[in-house]
């Protein structure tokens, strides 16, 4: 197996991985945080930054937010492994919620994506750019709205038909949310303490309610 290291967050790449053995690691690690993506035989292994965990938290703290505020029903699976055998592929998103397929995955602790839904938001932080496409990964899984964020700008995509995804200017599955929202709050993320600041998000998801 070669090994490649990137730059940024502290990123490995193994080729000629068997799926096997991408399973046994994503089972069996113990190393609190690691993430580990599969594509064909190449596996990638990521150790997060603070500045990583921080972000994902705080994009994952408005979404709570925001679905209690407006009373929708939400399942969140955090960093649930999402594999498909069948396509050589497998990712651990930073965060993933259950919106329109809440109902078919309440109170269940084990599904299985042959036959269950997969999430219907996935949501990647990526401060240093991953060396795999996750965005094809997530098409094999058949995810059907992905995030992308680099700490300070979050991209909206959404699945179509013909497997590839397009960006948005609103999330599909919150319509009422655009990018340039999150944007706006993550940007202020350093100017307060986190209470505060998720005070500060609330009170502006009350007012979609008006």
């Amino acid at each position: 197996m070669a090994t490649a290291a990137l730059s940024g967050e502290t990123r490995i790449v193994l080729t000629n991985v068997a799926w096997d053995v991408y399973g046994r690691l994503a089972a069996e690690s113990s190393r609190g945080g690691t993430r580990f993506t599969y594509d064909r035989g190449v596996l990638e292994i990521m150790s997060p930054s603070r500045e990583h965990e921080r972000v994902k938290r705080r994009i994952g703290r408005m979404i709570e937010a925001l679905t209690e505020e407006l009373n929708i029903p939400i399942e969140s699976d955090g960093s649930m492994t999402l594999q498909s055998q069948l396509n050589e592929k497998g990712v651990e998103p930073d965060e993933c919620y259950y919106i329109a397929n809440e109902p078919r995955v309440r109170g269940r602790d084990d599904l299985d994506l042959a036959a269950d839904p997969p999430p219907d938001l996935a949501i990647e932080v990526d401060i240093a750019a991953s060396s795999l496409d996750h965005l094809a990964i997530y098409s094999a899984l058949g995810v059907p709205e992905v995030w992308l964020c680099d700490g300070e700008k979050v991209e909206f995509y959404a699945l179509e038909t013909d497997g590839a995804y397009s960006r948005r200017d609103r999330s599909p599955a919150l319509p009422f949310l655009n990018s340039a929202d999150l944007e706006r709050f993550l940007a202020m993320r350093n100017e307060t303490d986190e209470t505060t600041w998720i005070r500060s998000f609330r009170e502006w998801a009350r007012s979609l309610k008006r």
